[in-house]
């Protein structure tokens, strides 16, 4: 009886040293198992949600590029006297930087700040009447006589017109309705006189997109000339903000026709080189279009690489980092990431890429 008794106090006496030391050892493995499980996990999960986040950026880049692109030039044009066909401009001490509907700067690699990228600059006018030409009768002192106003107002833009030759201003004035003669007096009168084409473009707007290297987003940049509300000149309006992030690079090229008369896109150029870095009035007006490649990253950097450099610009299949597959007679521009980042490499990346036509500038071909 007392034999039994001492018997079952030692079997409820508790574990043995052993027993819990391999206890603890199993609860010890499955805590690594368990952790190495969830790093994976998150690992991945960052992975997904910056590639998600890289897909989303660049789709929002690339559509803010276009919706801008198809406004650039001037909206109603002349058979006679257009101003695509302006080979010298004056601006009246504005500030305009220029008339050309849309122009491609390449911007040089900078060692260990920024990657070769290209700088979109789009101009256009905002006049609801889409910049309607009135020809110029008779001057009235500084004013043009003309057979329509419909749409200006004082502080709007204005362009005139006369053999070759434009001059961008600010409407100063403006007759009022049913009074006569009908007016349109500009702050500068250069090459304003009888004969010349008049229009009132509204305001005069400049955006360019460029990457910023020291933030890594798409930077949009706005000048605005001649806003007005109809009573008040408001002058100039600029400004710079973050239009995209992550966003590291952005390479296009002009699609040029054989002729400005025809809107037939027979090649992709780089703007560079002594004939399309700062192309002549005649092959401005054979640019028809853009193609536009945006370039996100997933901020997430990888243990080793996992993107390789572009294999081809002027052959196909083209593998790694391309804006897209070239040819030998259009060679696809260049993307190398590694000036700004010797560890570019270990990223991910998206690349989106459009063709975007000139409508206003296609509208125009039976102009030039």
């Amino acid at each position: 009886m007392h034999a039994m008794l001492g018997r079952s106090r030692s079997f409820a006496a508790g574990f043995t040293l052993i027993e819990l030391m391999i206890g603890m050892a199993l609860g010890l493995l499955s805590v690594l198992i368990i952790t190495q499980v969830m790093s994976l996990f998150e690992a991945q999960r960052r992975s997904t949600t910056g590639s998600a986040d890289a897909q989303t950026n660049g789709g929002i880049a690339l559509h803010s590029i276009a919706r801008d692109v198809q406004l650039a030039g001037y909206g109603l044009l002349p058979h006679t006297d257009s101003a695509l066909e302006c080979s010298t401009a004056t601006f009246g001490g504005m500030g305009i930087t220029g008339i050309a509907p849309i122009g491609i700067t390449e911007v040089a690699a900078v060692a260990g700040v920024s990657a070769a990228s290209d700088r979109i600059t789009i101009r256009y006018a905002s006049s609801q009447m889409a910049g309607a030409v009135s020809q110029i009768t008779a001057m009235v002192g500084a004013a043009a006589t003309v057979a329509s106003n419909l749409g200006c107002q004082v502080g709007d833009v204005t362009l005139a017109t006369s053999a070759g030759n434009c001059a961008m201003s600010t409407a100063s004035a403006v007759s009022a309705a049913g009074v006569s003669p009908i007016s349109i007096t500009p702050a500068n009168g250069a090459i304003v006189g009888p004969g010349a084409n008049i229009a009132c473009l509204g305001s005069w707007i400049e955006v360019t997109y460029a990457v910023n290297p020291a933030t890594g987003d798409l930077d949009r940049t706005v000048r605005v000339d001649g806003v007005s509300d109809g009573s008040t000149v408001k002058g100039v309006v600029t400004g710079t903000t973050p239009s995209v992030v992550g966003v590291v690079n952005l390479q296009a090229q002009y699609g040029v026709s054989a002729s400005a008369n025809s809107n037939q896109v027979t090649q992709w150029v780089n703007p560079s080189g002594g004939t399309w870095a700062a192309p002549t009035v005649a092959n401005r007006n054979r640019i028809k279009a853009i193609r536009l490649a945006v370039i996100a990253r997933n901020p997430k950097a990888e243990l080793s690489a996992v993107t390789a450099a572009c294999s081809s610009i002027t052959a196909a299949p083209a593998t790694g980092l391309c804006a897209w597959e070239g040819s030998s007679a259009s060679p696809a521009p260049a993307v190398d990431l590694s000036p700004a980042d010797a560890n570019w490499d270990r990223y991910r990346y998206r690349v989106f890429e459009t063709i975007i036509p000139l409508r206003n500038v296609i509208w125009a071909k039976d102009t030039l």
